[in-house]
């Protein structure tokens, strides 16, 4: 019963993908495609961040590169299964590259983050930058400030007169959601998932027990690049649109609000505070309301609440130190601070 639990979550979604067609208008089933899709590119900064402890500040940078790849393979190709796999496959190799500086240099976890914003800054730039018309890949102009538009929808394999319909994408995405959680899952609590999960406890306690840290750092890095560019496939099949903005901070800052509000080390939770604040994003943009002075707020009120949470133990344990004679055997004293020497 322990285990099932972790896959209660596939219920409800299968459950909206079920019944969804046939409650909602077209306008609602595209937002739920557009939600869905999004909570999937969630999915994947919640595991490499909650569960492996890197902090991709740029995970945009992996969902607007498949969101390019599937539009420009697409317009090429005229067919979307093979877009499809591209949208997976360069965010995947692009974090491989990234992942082998990032991982194999020994960059600190702060320079990491900063890093990966860095390289979504520049992609922002530069896909902004190529409003003229020589700017193209193939028959796909890459359009600067205007994006490529009129991006084919998926169709049925094999078939590009079979578009998908507007019900069919939307179950679509919801089965890809939570087959991809369950897929998650499965790696969590896989062998390979415990040594994340342990190396992000300590990593000096993984190297001494004969792990390499970097190569489950960089395959923990590349799954959620790759989770976040299918993310950026279907969000671009469902929209017919992909621009910059895939790139943008405000996108970033976005991931990860949702994961911090769905809590760290959950799959389900941050999935659920996508919906959530993408709903609320959306009901308040029709009463006028600053969207982002809200969602500032609310990012603080978690913050404070869960700085709340961790008082209490944190001053049991600045009184435990205090104590006279007290000292801190190797043991029971954390890798980190054998390190610095206290």
């Amino acid at each position: 019963m322990a285990r099932l639990r972790n896959y209660l979550f596939v219920l409800p979604v299968l459950l909206l993908a079920a019944i969804g067609p046939s409650v909602f208008e077209m306008f609602g089933l595209v937002q739920i495609s557009s939600f869905a899709t999004m909570a999937l590119a969630v999915l994947g900064l919640a595991f490499v961040w909650g569960f492996l402890g890197v902090l991709s500040l740029g995970h945009a940078a992996f969902f607007g590169l498949g969101a390019y790849a599937y539009a420009i393979a697409v317009i090429n190709l005229g067919e979307s299964s093979y877009a499809v796999v591209a949208a997976i496959a360069v965010p995947a190799l692009f974090s491989v590259l990234l992942g082998y500086f990032l991982f194999f240099g020994r960059v600190s976890d702060v320079y990491l983050g900063v890093i990966t914003l860095c390289v979504t800054l520049v992609l922002y730039n530069f896909t902004s930058a190529t409003a003229d018309p020589s700017y193209h890949i193939g028959a796909a102009p890459l359009g600067g400030f205007n994006g490529i538009t009129a991006v084919p929808p998926l169709n049925w394999p094999g078939d590009p007169e079979a578009v998908l319909e507007v019900e069919t994408m939307c179950r679509l995405c919801l089965i890809v959601l939570a087959a991809v959680y369950a897929g998650l899952v499965v790696l969590r609590r896989s062998s390979i998932g415990r040594i994340m999960v342990a190396i992000r406890e300590s990593e000096l306690r993984s190297e001494l027990l004969g792990y390499d840290v970097r190569l489950y750092k960089m395959l923990g890095f590349t799954v959620s690049a790759a989770v976040a560019g299918l993310a950026g496939a279907l969000f671009t099949a469902v929209n017919g649109y992909v621009g910059p903005s895939a790139f943008d901070l405000n996108q970033a800052s976005q991931f990860l609000l949702w994961v911090i509000a769905g809590g760290l080390g959950s799959l389900a939770g941050p999935v659920i505070a996508s919906f959530a604040f993408q709903y609320l994003s959306t009901w308040l943009g029709t009463t006028g309301v600053n969207t982002d002075l809200v969602f500032g707020a609310i990012i603080m009120l978690f913050v404070l609440l869960r700085l709340r949470e961790r008082l209490p133990a944190l001053w049991a344990s600045a009184s435990r130190f205090r104590r006279p004679g007290h000292r801190v055997s190797a043991f029971t004293a954390g890798p980190r601070a054998l390190e610095s020497g206290e």
